[in-house]
């Protein structure tokens, strides 16, 4: 039986669009990344305490953007500076959870199958943190309304990719190398 993560990842990762846009991305990616200095891949690949740095990240991002669309809804006023904040949180959170990910899709061993599945899940999960740079850009020039809309939006986009993370885990074992 196929699981809706399963149908999921096939949807979005069958055009052969996304295994040209990966086969064209990794080179790239990986000359960018040999420019860093070792110990900052490391850092971003974190193996010194048994598991990639990238999943301890994402909680900083999805807890804010979570916390800030609950905020942004929640019945009343007076909640517009809190959910501003934890949107920000959120927001700069993303940026060492994206670039440690980033470095797990260059760096790690996975199939073509997995490889373009993660590409689709970065691209989702940078544009989410795009939507929300831009929903902080919105609440700061007074547009709340467009602000609530587009940090709804990379929450959205977020969780969609947040099950491609899932799938490259627990579908592909990808990080699990020599986990019992």
């Amino acid at each position: 039986m196929t699981t809706l993560s399963q149908s999921f990842e096939q949807a979005v990762t069958a055009p052969p669009a996304v295994n040209d846009l990966t086969t064209q991305l990794l080179p790239l990616a990986r000359e960018l990344e040999t420019r860093l200095p070792p110990e900052v891949r490391d850092i971003l690949l974190n193996d010194g305490v048994g598991h990639p740095l990238h999943p301890v990240l994402i909680h900083l991002p999805l807890g804010g953007w979570i916390l800030a669309a609950a905020l942004d809804f929640w019945p009343g006023a007076g909640h517009e500076q809190a959910a501003d904040r934890v949107l920000l949180l959120g927001t700069l959170g993303a940026v060492p959870t994206v670039a440690a990910g980033w470095t797990e899709w260059t760096w790690r061993p996975m199939s073509r199958q997995a490889r373009n599945t993660a590409t689709v899940h970065g691209l989702a999960e940078e544009t989410a943190l795009f939507l929300n740079v831009a929903s902080l850009v919105a609440r700061h020039r007074g547009q709340r309304a467009l602000g609530k809309a587009l940090s709804l939006a990379g929450l959205g986009l977020a969780l969609a990719g947040g099950m491609l993370g899932g799938q490259l885990v627990y579908g592909h074992g990808v990080g699990m190398a020599g986990r019992k």
